[in-house]
């Protein structure tokens, strides 16, 4: 029986010309910034997001925590959304290498509403943080792929700047969002100051993400980003399939969310799940299991015994990512053998 992997578009493998990349890959060191593959990712990247310019790092959640490091001192404040990746993922980087206190604020779908954004500014006072940054994530990996639009990303930019505080977006899956309204991505990026976006998830290379923003930011988070560790020598290695990443792999994430939009109007078919498509946009499904009378780990089981894997949300709920390695044929496969679980736990 075939696994149908579902937990998470971080688990594609490369293509066959990404690995022929990586073998041909012209090379040097980084550290020295003479990888001329690595030069040249991080100048495509700077130029597709609209930025001055760009770092090349190990992972997203390096990434976010390069430019919190860069914008914020220990003990100022950072404002995100309460069920935000860089919150509730990323092992309280933010407090453990910043120093810096989380302000959190629900969302709706994965966004803040900007008067209470605004109203979570510090004002001057000698008892408060000094809020130095604000963070967006966009797609939104809690709220199930949510895309947030330009007209919401420029509402909170415009608060931010009136009141002088930096906006950085959590980009790693930006691309979806991108493809999913029909637009440049630098409709979306535009309108913060710092972007990560990630190599590694729908756009299916191996390792990597991309710091971008104002040139002297850059430089800066250069450094930080060696006192992290992240200095790499012969990177071009990684940097050649993140380039094919860039240059082939975004528009087939359409493909992705049309197989989720599938996958969703099946799984609300099926009794004992609740499932609302319309709230599909991307490549994330989640699917509460409560009317099965089971919790999601015990559902997860029961798929696995199926060859399906997925990733629990919550007591009930259900994650399932679609992704370059999972077909339209798989899909159908998956929805098949889903129907059967569930019929047999009912």
């Amino acid at each position: 029986m075939k696994k149908i992997d579902l937990r998470s578009d971080t688990v594609t493998l490369p293509t066959e010309a990404m690995r022929q990349a990586m073998a041909s890959a012209e090379l040097g060191d980084d550290v020295y910034g003479e990888d001329p593959t690595v030069n040249r990712l991080e100048q495509l990247a700077a130029e597709k997001l609209g930025k001055e310019a760009a770092l090349f790092v190990t992972s997203g959640t390096q990434g976010n925590q390069v430019a919190i490091l860069t914008h914020a001192r220990a003990g100022e404040e950072i404002i995100l959304e309460a069920d935000s990746h860089i919150f509730y993922y990323e092992a309280a980087a933010a407090s453990a290498l910043a120093g810096v206190q989380t302000r959190t604020l629900p969302g709706i779908r994965g966004a803040m509403e900007p008067q209470e954004v605004e109203k979570a500014i510090r004002g001057v006072d000698i008892h408060f943080p000094r809020t130095a940054l604000i963070c967006l994530e966009n797609t939104h990996n809690r709220a199930g792929g949510a895309v947030l639009p330009p007209d919401y990303m420029r509402a909170i930019h415009e608060v931010a700047t009136r009141k002088q505080v930096p906006v950085h977006l959590d980009g790693a899956r930006v691309f979806n969002a991108a493809v999913a309204l029909g637009i440049d991505v630098k409709e979306i990026t535009r309108h913060v100051d710092t972007v990560q976006i990630c190599f590694s998830k729908g756009l299916g290379a191996p390792v990597g993400s991309v710091l971008a923003g104002p040139q002297e930011f850059i430089d800066t988070a250069r450094q930080w980003r060696k006192r992290l560790g992240g200095g790499m020598r012969q990177a071009g290695v990684l940097a050649a399939p993140a380039i094919l990443a860039l240059t082939e792999m975004v528009d087939r994430l359409a493909e992705d969310h049309d197989n989720a939009k599938r996958l969703a109007r099946a799984l609300a078919d099926i009794k004992g799940l609740q499932v609302d498509p319309q709230t599909v946009e991307t490549n994330i499904v989640i699917a509460d299991v409560s009317g099965t009378g089971k919790s999601a780990v015990e559902i997860l089981e029961l798929l696995a015994e199926e060859g399906i894997l997925a990733v629990d949300f919550g007591e009930t709920l259900v994650r399932f990512v679609t992704h370059k390695d999972v077909s339209r044929f798989d899909i159908d496969e998956a929805i098949t053998r889903i129907h059967r679980v569930i019929q047999g736990v009912a």
